[in-house]
C-alpha cells in the first residue's frame, strides 16, 4: 500500500499527538482516547514497517512496545488498580527493551560510565516522589524507576556497540516522559504535565521503532 510509508506514519503519530494533547486540554475524554490508541498503534505498525519483524533485536523492541500500546491503554483510565495494571504493561516494554538491548550488545566501558549519573537521578526522583505515594504503591513505583533506570543504563551500554542514536534518544525520552506521568498521578502539579510528557513519550517510542530497522542481522 503506498500510503504506508515511515513519512505517513510519522505523520500520523505526531498529529495524533497534538490532537491528543489538545483534546485533553478541552477535557473530550472520549476523542482523547481514541487519539491516544491512534498514536500509540502508529509507532507500533511503524516498527514493522522499518523491518522490525526481520531481527531478534527488532522482534523484541516490537515486543516493548506492544507492551507499552496496553500500558497506554490502560492508562486511559483514572483508577488505582487501571494505573497499576498501566504500570505492570511499562515495566514489561521495559524489560523488553532491556532485552533487546543485551540482544544487540553492550559495551560494558559505557554501561560504567552511565551508572553513577543515572542511579542519582534516579535516587532524586524517589526522594522527590517518597511524600506523595500511597503506601500500597511504594514498591511499584520503586521497582519500576529501578527498571527505568536500568533500560537507560542499558541504551547507553548498547550505543557504546555501536547501535544508532535513535536507541539513546529514545530510552532518554521515555525516561523523561514517565516522570511528567509520576507528577501528574501522584504529585498531582496544578500545570498539566502531559503537554511536555507526551510529546516527549511519542516521541521516544519512534526513535525506538526506527531503530528496528538497524540491525537485521541480530
Amino acid at each position: 500500500m503506498k500510503f504506508v510509508s515511515t513519512r505517513n506514519l510519522l505523520a500520523l503519530v505526531t498529529v495524533a499527538c497534538i490532537l491528543l494533547v489538545a483534546l485533553l486540554l478541552i477535557g473530550r475524554d472520549f476523542p482523547a482516547a481514541v487519539a491516544k490508541l491512534v498514536a500509540s498503534s502508529g509507532f507500533i505498525v511503524l516498527a514493522i514497517h522499518v523491518g522490525g519483524l526481520r531481527s531478534n533485536y527488532g522482534r523484541i523492541i516490537l515486543l516493548g512496545l506492544t507492551f507499552s500500546w496496553l500500558g497506554d491503554a490502560a492508562l486511559i483510565g483514572e483508577t488505582q488498580s487501571l494505573f497499576l495494571l498501566g504500570l505492570g504493561a511499562f515495566l514489561l516494554a521495559h524489560i523488553a527493551y532491556i532485552a533487546a538491548f543485551v540482544v544487540f550488545g553492550v559495551s560494558v566501558k559505557w554501561v560504567v560510565v552511565a551508572v553513577l549519573p543515572i542511579a542519582l537521578i534516579a535516587i532524586t526522583v524517589s526522594l522527590w516522589l517518597a511524600p506523595y505515594i500511597p503506601q500500597e504503591l511504594v514498591i511499584p513505583v520503586r521497582v519500576y524507576t529501578a527498571v527505568i533506570s536500568l533500560m537507560v543504563i542499558g541504551a547507553f551500554g548498547t550505543r557504546g556497540r555501536g547501535a544508532t542514536i535513535l536507541v539513546l534518544a529514545g530510552a532518554v525520552m521515555f525516561f523523561l516522559s514517565d516522570l511528567s506521568v509520576a507528577a501528574l498521578r501522584l504529585v498531582q502539579t496544578d500545570m498539566p504535565t502531559y503537554i511536555m510528557g507526551l510529546p516527549l513519550y511519542y516521541a521516544g517510542q519512534v526513535c525506538l521503532a526506527l531503530s528496528a530497522s538497524q540491525s537485521r542481522s541480530h
